[in-house]
């Protein structure tokens, strides 16, 4: 028999209710279907699943710059050339994902809506420990399906309002959190990309510079490693690099992350391994 909500036309009385100022936690007690970990999938079909790399992340004096490739591979095949890993998370805060590229999607738009929420329920947002935290829970919670090979992992940076200063923080498959110092990469090219970044970080970067360093070091993951698209100038096909600061979230436009790729580009034919990082 229909319940009196149903007949009425009204939404079920939890949705009235105050509730959890978790969005998560209410989506797993109404419709947990709907979660990214409670999915099923076919082993045989991993390899035909689209997977996305890489991401660097990089700080400067009061804030931070996290940038992504355009590359979906599955198994030996480009699947996509211009996918998007990099996200405003809210307005102090960036997430990109590494790491099979449906689910990640889904996951970033789940932790937007959960950001959202709690910021609606409690009149307030949560500090960046607080969404860092919320993350890895989210992350845990996709457990299974990492078991199942469609492993997602998360890149997570924001600007700090009580220090001043950039923060960014790495997760592991089962969820672990770990704050990173500097800089860091995730993703198939990660170990060249922060070699790279390796190389040319210096504690008084500015924003245009860190850019210009993440975009340096996508381009070497990208010599390296196949599943990284490096900056495609015919198609204009450019990394998304955005910053952080006390400004808020902002994504580079199109027409300055090319200038950005241009000078690398240019840069290479005179050394094709890159600038050397200055001694000092």
């Amino acid at each position: 028999m229909a319940s009196n909500d149903s007949i009425s036309g009204r939404l079920p009385g939890m949705f009235s209710s105050s509730g959890s100022a978790s969005f998560t936690e209410f989506l797993s007690s109404y419709a947990p279907d709907l979660l990214p970990g409670r999915r099923t999938s076919s082993a045989s079909a991993h390899d035909d699943i689209p997977h996305g790399t890489t991401i660097v992340a990089v700080t400067f004096p009061g804030g931070v710059v996290m940038a992504g490739d355009r590359r979906a591979t599955a198994g030996n095949v480009i699947a996509q050339r211009d996918i998007e890993k990099v996200y405003r998370a809210d307005e102090f805060s960036a997430i990109a994902i590494a790491g099979t590229a449906g689910l990640g999607i889904e996951l970033i738009r789940l932790y937007q809506v959960e950001l959202e929420h709690y910021e609606k329920m409690e009149g307030r947002t949560l500090s960046i420990e607080g969404k860092a935290n919320r993350l890895a829970t989210m992350i845990r919670g996709n457990l299974g399906m990492a078991l199942q090979g469609l492993v997602v992992v998360p890149l997570f940076a924001g600007y700090d309002e009580e220090r001043d200063k950039g923060r960014i923080f790495s997760y592991d498959a089962v969820g672990g959190r770990y704050e990173e110092h500097d800089y860091t990469s995730i993703g198939s090219g990660s170990v060249f990309a922060k070699g790279s970044l390796k190389k040319l970080f210096r504690s008084d970067l500015s924003a245009e510079d860190a850019a210009l360093v993440c975009v340096h070091a996508l381009y070497d993951a990208a010599d390296d490693d196949s599943a990284t698209g490096g900056p495609d100038l015919i198609r204009k096909i450019f990394p998304v690099v955005a910053t952080v600061t006390w400004d808020g979230y902002r994504r580079l436009p199109d027409d300055e992350v090319g200038a950005l790729a241009q000078a690398v580009v240019d840069g290479r034919y005179e050394a094709p391994g890159g600038p050397a990082a200055p001694l000092r």
